[in-house]
């Protein structure tokens, strides 16, 4: 009996650690189950916390327009051709001229030369064919559009005459616009669509662009060369280049100063003289070409600076101030390069 009981008591406690070792088990595995679903969820929250904090960190995008620049530009009209004959005569010529090659002077032989600059004033009765403003089958007549016209379609090639007048720095069609006319600007004026009687105060921005007008090209700078050739004992004249110069006023109208533009070289523009005639306000029949005009002297110009007696290279109004005294000393340099070729004869 008593053996009995005491495998009874051997068998409740083996029975009781066995269900104990069970439990334990499966605590075990709840255990490890419940930390493998809940770590994904750590790493969730913390990629989302991550991903907010760059958020903050991010510099913010830049959503505006970028601002437009503008530029200066000039209007020029399109030449239109006559449909009919607008003339009485069939008028050839101009398409057919072409400008004479210049005799070559051998270095050797240029036994005198100086550099002279002239100053031509569109005011003045002889240099009326540069404010002639008629319109013909090649455009505008007037010198100011033939050059610009010649510029914007590449025929001839501009100079900064800001740098220097030896052809060193070419210049863009835009670079001159902007120094003829001003670049646009943005005014405020009323709102008369959104507030036609101005009550509210609305006001809008407006694009303002000035427009060119030629009639601020009041003089042309020409740069020449006076060459003594002994080979055929004349005295020979060479323009070098043609620069138009803007007139400056101050804020009343009044006067201030003129600057060149741009220089262009005048061997270029040649070709492009000859294709287009110069107003005669004495025979219309008897037009001469803009290269003619030139080659013939037909315009009337003061001297602003040469190489005379001219060791500092500055200008006659740098060292002379009163301007009569400017005209008698520009005619004094020309009367020395006339002198020069008279002394070598003898009488």
């Amino acid at each position: 009996m008593k053996k009995y009981l005491i495998r009874l008591c051997v068998l409740a406690i083996a029975g009781s650690i066995l269900v104990g070792n069970a439990n334990a088990q499966t605590r075990k595995k709840r255990a490890t189950v419940g930390h493998r679903t809940t770590k994904p969820k750590k790493k969730n929250n913390t990629t989302k916390d991550q991903a907010a904090a760059d958020a903050s960190v991010a510099p913010a995008k830049d959503t505006t327009k970028p601002a437009v620049v503008l530029q200066a530009d000039i209007k020029l009209d399109t030449p239109r051709r006559s449909l009919r004959n607008d003339a009485v005569i069939e008028r050839n010529l101009v398409k057919d001229r072409t400008p004479l090659p210049y005799q070559h002077i051998r270095e050797d032989d240029a036994v005198y030369r100086q550099r002279v600059w002239e100053e031509i004033d569109v005011h003045e009765k002889m240099n009326l064919p540069f404010v002639y403003k008629a319109k013909e089958d090649n455009g505008d007549q007037r010198l100011i559009y033939i050059l610009l016209n010649a510029i914007k379609a590449g025929q001839i090639t501009a100079f900064d005459a800001n740098v220097d007048d030896r052809f060193t720095t070419p210049m863009t069609f835009q670079d001159i616009a902007g120094r003829l006319v001003a670049q646009p600007h943005t005014i405020q004026v009323p709102d008369l669509k959104n507030d036609p009687d101005g009550s509210k105060g609305l006001m809008r921005d407006t694009l303002i662009q000035e427009e060119f007008d030629p009639e601020k090209i009041e003089r042309y700078q020409i740069k020449e060369e006076w060459v003594f050739d002994k080979e055929t004992s004349t005295l020979q004249v060479r323009i070098l280049g043609i620069a138009p110069e803007k007139t400056i006023t101050n804020p009343d109208g009044s006067f201030l100063a003129v600057t060149p533009i741009f220089w262009v070289y005048y061997p270029d523009c040649r070709p492009l003289f000859a294709k287009y005639e110069a107003y005669n306000g004495k025979n219309f029949g008897a037009r001469m070409s803009w290269e003619e005009l030139f080659e013939s002297r037909m315009f009337s110009g003061r001297v602003i600076k040469s190489t005379i007696d001219n060791p500092g290279d500055q200008y006659i109004a740098n060292y002379i101030k009163d301007p009569i005294l400017r005209l008698l000393e520009g005619d004094k340099i020309k009367e020395k390069i006339f002198n020069y070729e008279q002394d070598l004869w003898s009488y």
